[in-house]
């Protein structure tokens, strides 16, 4: 795991981007090629959100691969590593297997 040094708060997560650099079909894509990845894995979560006076729990989780928007959250670097902090609402879904 990663060394990161900050906690996120209410339902904030801190992702760190999944380089992946082969298509499906097994073509290796350079590093100057294509957009930044859309999948990553959580490094750390906040506690959750309230709602109506309830903790309402994230259903993400650290270690989690998840997959977000192209323009979702906030780019940050912490101790040299680049990391995307952002609302659970802005993950689009939770990558299985």
């Amino acid at each position: 795991m990663s060394d990161v040094n900050i906690r996120p708060l209410h339902d904030r997560v801190i992702i760190q981007r999944i380089e992946e650099r082969k298509t499906a079909g097994g073509i290796v894509i350079p590093e100057t090629a294509g957009d930044k990845p859309q999948k990553g894995k959580v490094l750390a979560a906040g506690p959750g959100k309230y709602e109506n006076g309830t903790l309402r729990k994230l259903d993400v989780k650290v270690g989690d691969q998840v997959l977000f928007g192209k323009y979702s959250g906030t780019e940050v670097k912490v101790n040299g590593q680049d990391l995307v902090v952002m609302r659970e609402e802005d993950i689009m879904g939770v990558v299985e297997g």
